[in-house]
């Protein structure tokens, strides 16, 4: 488990944010945290096999589609799918700091993965609460 100051350090210095399985479903959590991130100045680059675009911004189908360095992946994927996404992640030509699993998502076989190679994990957290909380208020 990251340290509080570890993860507002992360949080402030980092400036892009992956979302993989990002949707602009209203009144779904990942349209909710998304919205959220671009609120409080992140690039945030939507991630879905599908959807050509979300949030009015392009989506890319795949993590390595991304064109741009990302500070931190959000997945809002089933926990079957951490893994493949994790091995994804980890063929990056620049790894992210942090790998986030969504509230209610934990995969001890990701997480692994990703740490042995220096990317900091967190599972079963929402990203939007966690950094309302440590930010104190959230906007950057």
């Amino acid at each position: 488990m990251l340290l509080d100051a570890t993860l507002r350090t992360i949080l402030r210095e980092s400036r892009t944010i992956a979302v993989i399985g990002a949707k602009d479903k209203p009144g779904q959590p990942v349209d909710m945290v998304g919205r959220y991130l671009i609120e409080a100045g992140y690039d945030v680059r939507p991630v879905h096999p599908v959807r050509r675009t979300v949030w009015g911004m392009q989506a890319y189908p795949a993590i390595g589609d991304v064109p741009v360095d990302v500070d931190i992946v959000n997945v809002f994927r089933a926990p079957e799918h951490c893994p493949a996404h994790a091995v994804e992640v980890l063929a990056l030509p620049r790894l992210p700091r942090l790998f986030w699993m969504q509230s209610g998502i934990t995969s001890p076989e990701a997480g692994r993965m990703l740490f042995e190679r220096g990317v900091a994990v967190v599972e079963d957290l929402c990203l939007m609460v966690e950094h309302r909380r440590l930010m104190a208020g959230g906007l950057l």
